[in-house]
This record gives structure tokens, sequence and C-alpha cells, in this order.
């Protein structure tokens, strides 16, 4: 994953500018403090607060390996059974039990537990294939006629769906797009154990018609906070489209921008430079 590098006044301002340039709310950016301000006279501050962040990798859950447990399960069956004749009770002596618990978390060197192994980096191509399989089965789950294609450069994957009457995967403010896109994520990233790519998903070309509503809306808030001179608070929106709003406005002069708020209320703040 590509780290972003900002500053600001403060550790939180440089984090929340970050945040927008990524494009993702806080607890999905890993986020490292490279300086902050010092500390001046009469309580004031010298110096910008610089961050880098970046989106945080999925996370994958360890998979049991179930085939050891009933191993382990068998074998201990067995002991069990040979020490019957010399013990009555069937109470295994306390050294039997300390080592074989320490044998069903270990490997079978056991040099170290299993679940630490390192683990090999996943293929792009077959993240984007397993997204693409995805989502051409939610097509048919939901009955409705549409081409799925994935378009990949290094470590970003673009997933597109296209066709007719896909509204009801879009949603309102494309929230429930949203929602599919953490699903995608899930069967296609976390399933194959993927940690480096960056997987984005549209459908019925959605984003792509926000992004230009919102560059266009951004220009002309732009002209009015230079014809007025005040700053002006635009409506709170998801952290992709005060994306837009902050990359559109930071080729725009007279103008600055900045975020407020805690999602879901969170806006973007363009000022007069």
């Amino acid at each position: 994953m590509e780290w972003v590098t900002t500053s600001g006044r403060s550790v939180e301002e440089a984090t929340e500018v970050a945040l927008d340039q990524l494009g993702v709310a806080a607890d999905e950016a890993d986020i490292e403090v490279l300086e902050e301000p010092k500390s001046g006279l009469f309580g004031r501050t010298r110096g910008e607060a610089k961050v880098r962040g970046r989106v945080r990798p999925a996370e994958v859950r360890p998979k049991r390996d179930n085939r050891r447990s009933r191993s382990n399960k068998s074998h201990g069956q067995q002991r069990r059974e040979r020490q019957a004749p010399d013990s009555p009770s069937g109470d295994k002596p306390a050294n039997s039990r300390k080592n074989g618990g320490q044998r069903n978390n270990r490997n079978p060197k056991g040099d170290k537990p299993m679940n630490d192994a390192p683990r090999d980096p996943v293929d792009p191509a077959a993240v984007g294939e397993a997204a693409e399989t995805f989502m051409s089965g939610l097509a048919t789950a939901f009955g409705v006629e549409a081409s799925v294609t994935v378009q990949r450069e290094d470590t970003e994957i673009e997933v597109a769906m296209n066709g007719s009457d896909l509204g009801l995967l879009v949603g309102p403010g494309g929230r429930t797009l949203t929602a599919v896109q953490d699903l995608v994520r899930v069967a296609a990233q976390r399933r194959l154990g993927d940690h480096d790519t960056h997987l984005r998903l549209d459908i019925a070309g959605y984003r792509e018609r926000r992004k230009a509503s919102l560059e266009t809306f951004a220009r002309k808030i732009a002209e009015q906070v230079r014809e007025s001179g005040k700053a002006l608070a635009i409506e709170p929106m998801a952290s992709p489209d005060r994306k837009v709003i902050h990359d559109v406005l930071s080729t725009e002069e007279g103008v600055t921008t900045a975020s407020q708020g805690e999602d879901p209320n969170r806006r973007v703040i363009v000022s007069p430079s």
C-alpha cells in the first residue's frame, strides 16, 4: 500500500487531511506521526505536525486445521487406551498432560505455533478473479443481466458491474453500493489472505457520475467563496466524496479545504486563502 504524507497545525488536523486524501474512515487506515508541533512562549506552538497514512491492509482470520484437531484427538484416545492397564483410575501422569498440551499448540516440528507461519503474497490477479466471480454470482442471485469487468494496475483493482435495472444494488446515495463493496472485499481479499491490494467497486457507472457531479459542485462552491470572501460548509459526505472535493479544490486558486466533525456528520469546509 502507498503512504501519503500530510501536515497541519496539529496531529489531529494532519490526520484528518490524510484520511480525506485516502478516502477512508479512521478505523480503515494506519496513521504514523512523523513530527509534532513544538511548544513556544505563552502556550503557542511552533512548526507543523506531520503524519503519514495508508489504507489498512485487510485482516485475515486464521483458519483452523480440523484435520490436525481430529488427529490430535485420535492420538489422545490411543494414549488413554495404552495407559488404561497401568492406571486403573484412567488418570494421566502430570508430565504427560503437560507435554501433550504443548504438542497440540505447535506444528509437527515443535518449533513455533502454526498460526505464526509466514504467508506467501497473494497474486492480485487472483483477487480480481475472485471479485469478478462474486459479483457475477450476485447478479444471478438478483436476477439481473449484467457484465462484470476487472481492471488492475499493480495493487489497485477496479471492479465494474454494468447492465440494466441495477439501481437496487446502488441504493440511495450509493450506500448499498458501499455495503456490496465491503462484501466483495471479504469474498476476495480476506478469503484469500490478501493484505496488499486496494479494491474498489462501481455499479452502473455510479461512482464516475457522482465524481463528475461533485467536481462541478466543488468548483461552484470555490467561486462563491472567492466572491464572498467567507468560508462555506458543505453538507456531510462519505470519505470518498470528501476526497473528490479536496482533490478538485487543491487545484483551485484562492481557496483552501479542511474537514470537520465526526462520521457520519463529517463535512468539508471551504475557506478563502
